[in-house]
C-alpha cells in the first residue's frame, strides 16, 4: 500500500517547482515508461499485478497497487497499468555548441508554450532523427506530465536543452545556417536544404520573436494551396515542425 507521503510526493510533481526541487518527473503507461526504463533507472515504479505479470521486472523494485489505487495518483483520465518517477536528466549547456551540433539537424524552440505541442515536437524530432532540441527558457517545461505523455516515449531519446536562445543562436549563426518560418520566406518546397542546420520554430500566437528573428539566416515559408485561396492564418506549430523536418530530410 502506498504511503500518504509517497502519494503526496507524486501528486506534487504536477507542478514545476516541485519537479525542480525533487529533480524528478512522472511518466505513465507501458509505452512511455517502457521506453524510459530502457535508458534510465527509475526512482519509483508503481504498477498493477497485470503489468507485473506481463513484463520482466528484473532489477526493478515495483510497488504493486490495485487499479483503484493507481487511479488516485495518476494524472491520466484513464490510468494505464503503470506509473514511474524518474530523475530529470542532467543536461548542462555546452560551451561549444558548434562542436556538439556539427553536421546535424537541430531544432530550436522560441517560446513554445503549449505542453501538447512541445510533446508532439519532441516525438517529431525523434522520428526524424533529431537528437537535440534547444529551448528558450520560456518554452514549456519538457517534464510536465502532459508533455511526457504527448512524447509517447520519445523523451527518452531526445536531448532537451534550455538555454538563452538568442545568445546560443548568435554563437552558431557564423558556422551553420539558421532557418525560420515566416510569411515572407522562400517556398520551402523549392529550396535545396542542407543536412546541417538549426530550425527555429516560434510561439503559437506570436511566431518567432524579433530578438531571435534577427539571427535567422534563411527565411522559409510553408505555402498554402492553392495560392491566393482564403485559408487559415497559420499552421499549428507542431504540424509546421513536422512538415519542415520532412522537407529537410527529403533533401538530405
Amino acid at each position: 500500500m502506498l504511503t500518504k507521503n509517497t502519494i503526496k510526493m507524486i501528486r506534487s510533481l504536477e507542478q514545476k517547482k516541485f519537479r525542480t526541487r525533487e529533480n524528478s518527473f512522472v511518466a505513465e503507461g507501458p509505452k512511455v515508461v517502457g521506453d524510459l526504463l530502457a535508458v534510465m533507472h527509475p526512482k519509483l515504479v508503481i504498477a498493477t499485478s497485470q503489468w507485473i505479470n506481463e513484463n520482466n521486472t528484473k532489477g526493478i523494485d515495483v510497488e504493486t497497487v490495485s487499479e483503484d489505487e493507481l487511479s488516485r495518483i495518476s494524472f491520466l483520465q484513464h490510468p494505464q497499468q503503470i506509473l514511474a518517477v524518474f530523475p530529470i536528466p542532467s543536461v548542462s549547456e555546452s560551451n561549444d555548441y558548434n562542436k556538439a551540433l556539427k553536421g546535424k539537424l537541430t531544432l530550436a524552440l522560441d517560446s513554445v508554450q503549449d505542453p501538447g505541442n512541445l510533446g508532439t515536437i519532441i516525438r517529431i524530432a525523434d522520428w526524424f532523427g533529431i537528437e537535440t532540441i534547444l529551448c528558450s527558457h520560456d518554452t514549456a517545461d519538457a517534464y510536465n506530465p502532459k508533455v511526457i505523455q504527448a512524447t509517447m516515449g520519445s523523451i527518452a531519446r531526445v536531448r532537451i536543452v534550455y538555454t538563452d536562445l538568442p545568445k546560443t543562436l548568435e554563437s552558431l549563426a557564423s558556422t551553420m545556417p539558421v532557418y525560420g518560418t515566416f510569411l515572407d520566406g522562400e517556398n520551402i518546397h523549392a529550396k535545396q536544404l542542407p543536412e546541417e542546420a538549426i530550425i527555429v520554430m516560434g510561439n503559437e500566437g506570436k511566431g518567432i520573436s524579433q530578438e531571435v528573428a534577427r539571427l535567422v539566416t534563411d527565411r522559409i515559408l510553408i505555402p498554402n494551396y492553392p495560392e491566393g485561396r482564403p485559408t487559415a492564418d497559420s499552421l499549428n506549430v507542431a504540424i509546421a515542425t513536422a512538415i519542415t523536418c520532412a522537407e529537410f530530410r527529403r533533401n538530405s
